[in-house]
């Protein structure tokens, strides 16, 4: 379900599986849930993961820490980093989706025009072959569903993504994975990566190449601007 990445006396980092409730449903513990079981510590969460996604998760220890977390957040202050997978011609390779979201059907959000409350997402992408390209994704807001809708809105649909994909992809997962996170807590910069462990077209070659060389530091990319 998931693994702890770093303790702190203040927050824990796990890395989430792909697949796993983040809130406790349907009689099943949650990942937050059983985190808290099997460290024996009431656990707050700051932010959170769809279930199909995995990859890093801070769960702070005190309400404390946790307005700490939330006012971070809101002012930008956590520098989150995602790779995706998908197939097809993007209408862009790099730059930035950004248009409120607004509730559509079956548990689904849409991309609109307006710039009200942008959710607003800067991106690189690179070719793996044969149609198949490496987002990596910095999101600029926490909207619901934000990156999946972004990718699909030009065009390539995380692969896998029963919600906003095609019915005839049969991947093994969804490819979405939250890779970095970087803060500064009480005067000290913080640093987590986690490569993804599950998903068969995640051992592709090109990517863990692309991986160890020209994004190994997200964070000191010349990312696109806004």
């Amino acid at each position: 379900m998931y693994q702890v990445v770093s303790q702190h006396d203040d927050f824990v980092v796990i890395h989430k599986q792909p697949n796993v409730h983040f809130h406790s449903q349907d009689g099943h513990a949650g990942v937050v849930a059983q985190a808290e079981q099997d460290l024996g510590i009431k656990l707050y969460a700051v932010h959170r993961l769809d279930t199909p996604t995995s990859g890093l998760i801070i769960l702070a220890k005190s309400s404390q820490a946790a307005a700490q977390f939330t006012e971070m957040f809101s002012q930008h202050q956590v520098q989150k980093y995602y790779l995706a997978l998908a197939q097809g011609k993007p209408k862009k390779k790099q730059g930035w989706v950004s248009g409120d979201m607004a509730k559509a059907r079956r548990s689904m959000y849409k991309l609109l025009r307006s710039q009200d409350n942008p959710a607003v997402t800067q991106f690189f992408s690179h070719s793996l072959g044969d149609g198949l390209r490496a987002y990596l994704l910095k999101p600029l807001s926490g909207k619901t569903h934000q990156l999946r809708v972004a990718l699909a809105s030009i065009g390539v649909p995380i692969l896998g993504d029963k919600l906003y994909g095609s019915t005839k992809d049969t991947a093994d997962r969804c490819y979405l994975h939250a890779y970095q996170l970087g803060f500064t807590y009480l005067g000290q910069a913080y640093c987590f990566k986690a490569s993804p462990e599950q998903g068969e077209v995640f051992t592709h070659a090109a990517l863990q190449t692309l991986l160890s060389e020209q994004w190994q530091q997200p964070q000191d990319l010349n990312w696109p601007k806004t």
